[in-house]
């Protein structure tokens, strides 16, 4: 039974002799490892194998640049709006993707208080619709905090929905942005032509966005307004072909602040709602009262155009006056004759009396 015993010595001093050649970095004096077979024709060397593919990968995103503009837009209302303007509203969010929504604002705050509303948001700029008397719409364009801010009557509001046009984009693609030449001309244009830029240019590499450019949003002027298109680009013709919605925007003023502060310039073409429904009444009641006027000088003009002709004594000798009736006195008071409603009823009356004469003629 001693014999197990060198080789068990053997053992422990083999492992103490690997364990200080690995500790000087030598190569381990172990067990020869069993040779593996060599590679056949097919097969390839572990050291010449490529990577092999990674099944389960994530793409890439398409754009592989860095998103650097962070400009994020809050697009809300107060409330009393209607469905148009809610329509509207659901539209641009649509067509910008890097917009935010919030709820409702409440009629009794203030407007300044939308700057912390978009400080929450993260946001540092702003489109908010504002509704009075539940037909005008006042839109507010801002960069906030510190401005400046316009403050527009929008008209003429069309929806994606209600217009139904044959143009289509991708959802969340960049648009180009199309200015009237006017916009270089006049320096009030010129400061909000930066401010559509900002607002409504999508920024490149947004995560929401996707690399293409196949719409176009339109500023044109027209009779001291602002008129907004988007159109599609077609890639065969290059021809637009509208989207929609459509609107436009007649500038009331532009604040150097944001949602307030010094008027840097106000809009002497612009009419208020009130007034111009003002004036339309007093048309109306001016041609009423027109009409009533035509009407009493026409009654003038009836009783100025008869003349007075006088009497021909010589019209009478030709005529022959009428019989005089004599006059007769009744004496006896007439028979009252009976008052009966009923046709029906004075036949029936009749047809008794000539029974009763029958009978009294008969008994005699």
């Amino acid at each position: 039974m001693r014999a197990p015993e060198p080789r068990a010595r053997e053992s422990g001093e083999q492992r103490a002799q690997m364990a200080a050649k690995r500790k000087r970095g030598a190569p381990a004096a172990g067990k020869a490892k069993r040779a593996r077979s060599a590679p056949s024709a097919g097969e390839v060397a572990p050291e010449e194998r490529s990577v092999p593919p990674q099944e389960y990968s994530i793409p890439p995103p398409v754009s592989q640049g860095k998103w650097k503009n962070k400009e994020r837009v809050l697009i809300f209302s107060s409330r009393g709006i209607n469905f148009r303007t809610r329509h509207l509203m659901q539209d641009l969010r649509t067509l910008m993707p890097h917009s935010k929504a919030d709820t409702k604002m409440d009629r009794k705050d203030q407007l300044f208080v939308i700057n912390e509303v978009c400080e929450m948001k993260n946001c540092n700029k702003c489109i908010f619709f504002e509704a009075k008397k539940k037909q005008d719409l006042y839109m507010w364009l801002s960069n906030t905090p510190h401005g400046p801010s316009a403050k527009f009557l929008v008209q003429n509001v069309h929806t994606l929905a209600e217009l139904k046009m044959t143009g289509n984009c991708l959802r969340g693609s960049r648009p180009l942005l199309s200015f009237d030449p006017i916009f270089d001309q006049e320096p009030h244009y010129t400061l909000l032509k930066e401010l559509f830029i900002q607002i409504f240019s999508t920024p490149q590499y947004h995560p929401k966005s996707q690399p293409f450019v196949d719409h176009v949003f339109t500023f044109s002027i027209t009779d001291e307004r602002i008129w907004f298109r988007n159109y599609q680009i077609i890639e065969e013709d290059a021809s637009l072909v509208e989207i929609g919605p459509r609107f436009v925007l007649n500038l009331i003023k532009i604040f150097q602040g944001s949602f307030g502060g010094p008027t840097l310039y106000e809009n002497p073409h612009y009419q208020s709602p009130n007034m111009h429904r003002r004036l339309l009444r007093l048309s109306v009641a001016a041609k009423f009262r027109e009409k009533q006027q035509v009407k009493e000088v026409q009654k003038i003009k009836k009783k100025g155009t008869k003349v007075l002709v006088e009497e021909d004594p010589t019209e009478v000798v030709f005529e022959t006056p009428a019989e005089e009736k004599p006059v007769e006195i009744q004496l006896v008071k007439p028979e009252s004759k009976p008052i009966v409603k009923d046709k029906k009823k004075l036949r029936k009356i009749q047809r008794k009396k000539q029974k009763k004469l029958f009978r009294t003629e008969g008994s005699a």
